[in-house]
């Protein structure tokens, strides 16, 4: 009775992993690492690995380490290498070398190379798992050895020739229309495009974009094929890194999740947090300069917050379309001074168009043509100093070889504050004889 039993509750389990896989992942991130890898562990490989790749890669990695040593080497074997490789990464080297040990050395080899290149290179985003044809090879030839392969080309076939050079390729719709007697010569086209595998993420992002392909191939030295970039890949990668910079922009741990434990989260954003007060305390001993200014004129407290908000959304504007130029390689470091003297020039523009209407808005609540003229000048230069800062804080971080998304928001934040509140109360104090 009690083998029955087990036996309902593994086929309804698999039921709803298989046809509710994103509340399954929600019900297993709030078990412990043991008991997922406990409800897993009954489940066909295929099901397993899907699970895994939804799942946070912190979690992934703590269920994966609970598997046991069968499931493990199923997993390696069987899983996109890209996930794994993700998952690997979250180990320590004893720990990671235990794991690779369940696998045979071909597979090793493979991880092992995939690990030593950069995180946002072709390596570490390419499918290690291809196959690649003759360019002699005849069209029945081909479909029978596609029917007995195991991981099967989705789109593209890759042809090589006598010396395993990649040289062409061959469109699976080409294939399936084709005579059995023709070659895939015939049906052979150029190849687009293709990358080496330390090229950059960005180079991958531009070739495909550029030629409209989904399968990029990757080559070594010698033209031979060692992988192949898939476009849901890159998007993936893409995705993730975009919402990594803009956790890091505010100060929170790119390793950080929605269902991180809370005591992981105080440990990542705390140190930032505790950086941001010592600056809030630099924008404020600047208003304390002009204690006796404020005390004097009542409504310069009321009008500040206005100069501080608006050099801050300044800064941040100019702060995203740098940031963006950087990562798309629109701009290098080297062009600084456009990048620089365009944002200067957009937040003048912008100032004299704000505070044109801040200064009419100020005069008919104050009835004071000194407070307006004030508040006026002062949002132009706290704007321009905004703009500045907001294009070269993520440049320099850069050329300093910092990742420009993981300060670059602080630091704009203390400088459009000061800028704000130093220009503002700056100009009360020598314009005073007109308040």
């Amino acid at each position: 009775m009690t083998g029955n039993a087990n036996l309902v509750t593994e086929t309804l389990n698999r039921q709803f992993l298989t046809n509710y896989p994103s509340e399954a992942v929600e019900e297993l991130e709030l078990f412990t690492p043991q008991e997922s890898a406990g409800l897993l562990i009954s489940q066909p490989t295929p099901l397993i690995t899907s699970i895994l790749e939804i799942l946070s890669p912190d979690i992934a990695a703590s269920i994966f380490s609970y598997l046991p040593n069968s499931v493990m080497q199923a997993v390696l074997t069987e899983a996109n290498p890209i996930l794994m490789i993700t998952l690997l990464g979250k180990f320590e080297d004893a720990e990671r070398s235990r794991f690779l040990s369940l696998v045979d050395s071909t597979i090793q080899d493979d991880f092992k190379t995939m690990m030593s290149y950069s995180e946002d290179s072709a390596g570490r985003l390419m499918e290690t798992r291809t196959h690649v044809f003759r360019e002699n090879m005849s069209v029945r030839q081909c479909l029978k050895r596609l029917r007995q392969l195991k991981f099967k080309p989705t789109r593209t076939l890759f042809l090589v020739n006598n010396q395993n050079k990649l040289v062409s390729r061959v469109e699976m719709q080409d294939l399936a229309l084709a005579e059995p007697l023709q070659t895939l010569n015939e049906l052979a086209q150029p190849l687009k495009a293709f990358v080496s595998p330390t090229d950059p993420k960005e180079e991958i992002v531009s070739k495909m974009e550029e030629f409209k392909i989904s399968n990029l191939p990757v080559l070594d030295l010698s033209g031979g094929l060692v992988g192949i970039v898939h476009h849901d890949a890159l998007v993936k990668a893409v995705e993730e890194e975009a919402t990594v910079d803009i956790q890091t922009m505010f100060g929170a741990s790119k390793d950080e999740r929605a269902l991180s434990k809370p005591l992981f989260a105080v440990k990542k954003r705390l140190p930032w947090l505790q950086i941001n007060l010592l600056t809030a305390f630099l924008a404020a001993s600047v208003v304390g300069l002009f204690e006796g200014t404020i005390a004097k004129f009542t409504a310069l407290a009321v009008l500040l917050p206005v100069v501080a908000g608006q050099s801050g959304n300044t800064g941040a504007q100019a702060l995203a379309v740098t940031m963006r130029g950087l990562a798309l390689k629109e701009i290098s470091v080297r062009q600084w001074k456009a990048v620089v003297f365009k944002e200067m020039w957009v937040a003048f523009l912008n100032g004299v168009a704000v505070a044109l209407t801040t200064a009419a808005g100020v005069y008919f609540w104050s009835h004071s043509i000194g407070l307006a003229l004030v508040i006026g000048i002062s949002m132009v230069i706290s704007m321009v100093a905004a703009g500045l800062a907001g294009a070269s804080v993520p440049i320099v971080l850069t050329r300093l070889g910092q990742d420009p998304a993981t300060a670059s928001s602080i630091i704009l934040t203390t400088v459009t504050d000061v800028a704000g509140f130093f220009s503002f109360l700056g100009i009360a104090t020598l314009l005073s004889y007109l308040l």
